[in-house]
């Protein structure tokens, strides 16, 4: 199992159910990494994405302990456990963790991989992912030339996990 994710300076990644920024070669980045595979998110990330319909040429899966919440378009996963028994179906490194804050914070530990798309500014935020380089499981392995969007810059970042759970 892999992640992907933008954060900002503080490892923000999102505020009032909205990312912080979007750039379209982020977004490029991310799609090009999951079409065809499995993301897996929570339901306010679901409920976040445009007309609340699953991502294309995706399966997707929804992490919520919410039982009111019901959507036939996706399979909806109600522990870690009912989780890890439906994604024993697909080649590990098919998945992604998607978000939000929860779900990544839960599912962290058993990535082996984590794409980050680092955002050289601060923005007012109310969710945040782990700040990897203060985890010591967790290795920078690579990082892109920082590029350039609308005076927002950013690079790509990826980290490996050296001792993942579960492996």
């Amino acid at each position: 199992m892999k992640t992907i994710v933008a954060v900002d300076l503080n490892w923000a990644i999102g505020c009032r159910g909205s990312l912080l920024q979007h750039i379209p070669e982020d977004m490029k980045f991310f799609k090009q990494m999951t079409v065809g595979k499995v993301v897996i998110m929570g339901r306010e990330t679901f409920e976040s994405l445009p007309g609340k319909e699953p991502l294309k040429d995706r399966i997707n899966i929804v992490l919520s302990k919410n039982e009111c919440f019901i959507n036939e378009k996706i399979t909806i996963c109600r522990s870690l456990d009912e989780l890890f028994q439906e994604i024993k179906k697909y080649n590990s490194d098919d998945v992604f963790v998607i978000g939000g804050e929860s779900v990544y914070t839960q599912l962290l530990p058993y990535c082996t991989e984590a794409y980050v798309t680092k955002i050289k500014s601060q923005y007012v935020a109310d969710k945040y992912f782990i700040n990897l380089d203060k985890e010591k499981v967790w290795e920078l392995v690579s990082s892109g030339d920082q590029k350039n969007y609308n005076n927002i810059q950013y690079r790509f970042i990826k980290y490996d996990n050296t001792k993942p759970l579960g492996t």
